[in-house]
């Protein structure tokens, strides 16, 4: 691979504008952390560009962001919050994930108001959530918070579209406004599956041990998208009680369900959970399961207070041929037991 700092962005224009060919990851490389004059140059030629390769510029973007967070896309994914495509602005929102200035917040409030485009507003209202979380843990000014929570729920309780409404209701989900409750609870019983399945997210967010019935009700659903919400919002709510059904998840017909079923028994832990791990560990033949259940069980070990667990390398422990692995993993099972016993005497 070519060194990032090497290419021009004469280079880099010519890549952006081959139609032909994929645009190599050094060039990727290159866009992150860009300074003014980078970023001015670029956007002489921005308009030059297809959408379609502005689009998957950006979908790489944000991939590349969530897996190396030392990478910097601010400045590009600022300015892309402007393109004519609406697909092209929703992603620069997405792939900004984790930027917190107080413009931007500024930005985003005047998108879910004006953008003419549902998709970009929804992003927008979704986007907003982590400043609600912010206002919540007092990083954020009270009337702000207090500003941000009464446009998403103006939002909500507006005729915007379904997929707007939604998001909105998500964002405030780490709200703790009283009337925030009846939103979702209207969401959940309104027999839409989006509705449901962000009033799902939102009670999950809320950490509110209130809601753990009617979570554990959906968990039984006919429709996966409401399973995978479900499963989500009992690990972020630490639901014992929807332990069982989530041993039972773990082998939906639903990928996407089993794999929310295992993050969330690592969050809650107990009775069962690291047999099952264990079980899929040494069966499963999708990489996917496979790699999720490693950070699984690290998270599993410090929900249950073990965090030594996490240094053990399990895949090399599971293939020990003396069988070492298992008789560590005896020992580790009966020393939780043991604690137990104390705990109750």
């Amino acid at each position: 691979m070519k060194n990032p700092t090497k290419v021009t962005l004469s280079e880099l224009k010519k890549a952006l504008l081959d139609v032909d060919t994929p645009l190599p990851v050094a060039y990727l490389y290159r866009l992150s952390d860009l300074s003014e004059k980078d970023l001015t140059e670029i956007k002489s030629f921005w308009g030059e560009i297809p959408v379609w390769r502005k689009q998957a510029l950006m979908e790489d973007i944000e991939e590349m962001a969530e897996n190396d967070p030392l990478l910097s896309y601010e400045n590009l994914s600022l300015f892309a919050l402007t393109d004519q495509d609406a697909r092209v602005r929703e992603l620069a929102i997405r792939s900004l994930s984790y930027y917190e200035e107080p413009h931007y917040l500024d930005t985003l409030l005047k998108m879910l108001e004006n953008d003419e485009a549902p998709n970009v507003r929804a992003a927008a209202a979704f986007a907003l959530g982590k400043f609600v979380f912010l206002g919540e843990v007092e990083e954020l000014a009270e009337g702000r918070l207090h500003e941000v929570e009464n446009r998403l729920i103006q939002t909500f309780t507006s005729n915007d579209a379904l997929v707007v409404r939604s998001s909105a209701l998500e964002a405030l989900g780490f709200s703790s406004r009283p009337e925030v409750d009846g939103f979702v609870r209207e969401a959940y019983y309104s027999g839409n599956r989006d509705l449901i399945a962000s009033s799902l997210i939102a009670m999950g967010r809320s950490v509110n041990s209130d809601w753990t019935p009617l979570v554990e009700a959906m968990l039984e659903n006919e429709d996966p998208v409401i399973r995978y919400e479900a499963a989500r919002a009992a690990g972020e709510l630490e639901a014992v009680t929807c332990r069982r059904r989530l041993l039972e998840l773990v082998d939906d017909p639903d990928l996407d369900v089993r794999l929310a079923a295992i993050w969330s028994l690592s969050q809650i832990g107990g009775e069962g959970v690291m047999e099952k791990f264990m079980e899929l560990y040494e069966t499963s033949e999708d990489d996917e399961i496979l790699d999720l259940l490693e950070d699984a069980l690290d998270n599993l070990a410090f929900t249950e207070g073990d965090g030594f667990f996490g240094l053990l390398d399990i895949d090399q422990m599971i293939k020990n041929e003396e069988g070492e692995f298992d008789d560590y993993l005896e020992e580790w099972v009966d020393f939780d037991h043991l604690e137990d016993e104390d705990e109750e005497e």
